[in-house]
């Protein structure tokens, strides 16, 4: 048993592609964009080694680190009416040096 060395966790294709809902296109993940972070929407259920092994397959890139948030969903009134918006997943996704993600060109 080798220490220092981790093993890699792989996920099919199909599950990397239900995993990353869209990208998340927003002033602040534009400008983070050019430091090599990255923005996406994700499934509630993804993890962060989940969400690492679909970026590297969908954009073939190295992945340094992930950091996800739970961002709640707004109450608001439609027609006089009480409602909530759906909860949803952020991942901000750190890349190694040298690797960048097209945005535009994504999924």
């Amino acid at each position: 048993m080798s220490i220092g060395k981790k093993q890699k966790f792989v996920i099919s294709m199909e599950k990397a592609l239900t995993i990353l809902k869209s990208p998340l296109v927003t002033e602040k993940s534009t400008l983070m964009s050019q430091f090599g972070s990255y923005g996406f929407i994700t499934t509630a259920e993804a993890t962060k080694t989940e969400i690492k092994s679909a970026i590297e397959q969908i954009f073939k890139v190295e992945v340094m680190s992930v950091n996800t948030l739970t961002q709640k969903g707004k109450r608001k009134i439609f027609r006089g009416r009480k409602g909530q918006r759906s909860d949803f997943k952020k991942a901000i996704v750190r890349l190694n040096k040298g690797h960048t993600i097209d945005i535009g060109a994504g999924l």
